[in-house]
């Protein structure tokens, strides 16, 4: 299943190596790591289960003040997310929400939806080892 508005992509590596070279990539786009969220650490602290499971928060105020200025409920959207893990076969993905699909669930065109497109596209590709 893909989420409406979602781009999913198979990784080339397995999940913290994809963490890492997201991370390395956001850094290498001018953006700032802001978070890491490791899901299955949590999961483990309450005693369940869960596979290598974590997102990652990053963005530049530069491309993300012009859309909030138009629409501040698009702050919960935003900073720009990523998601990585692997699934009961062993595989890895990483998948992200579109910027124009975030720019329009709070109905606000343009506002830079290409560039952030460009900058997820480069960063994904990068993370995964799939083409752009």
């Amino acid at each position: 299943m893909r989420p409406d508005g979602m781009t999913i992509l198979e990784s080339c590596y397995g999940p913290t190596e994809t963490g890492d070279r997201l991370i390395a990539a956001v850094s290498a786009q001018g953006m700032t790591l802001m978070a890491r969220i490791d899901h299955a650490a949590g999961a483990a602290k309450v005693g369940y289960e869960l596979p290598p499971t974590e997102v990652f928060l990053f963005g530049n105020p530069r491309a993300g003040t012009p859309p909030m200025q138009a629409a501040q409920t698009i702050g919960i959207d935003l900073p720009l997310k990523a998601l990585v893990w692997q699934d009961a076969a062993g595989k890895t993905w990483l998948g992200y929400n579109q910027p124009d699909w975030i720019l329009a669930r709070h109905g606000v065109v343009g506002h830079g939806a290409a560039a952030m497109q460009t900058a997820l596209t480069g960063v994904a590709a990068v993370a995964t080892g799939a083409k752009p």
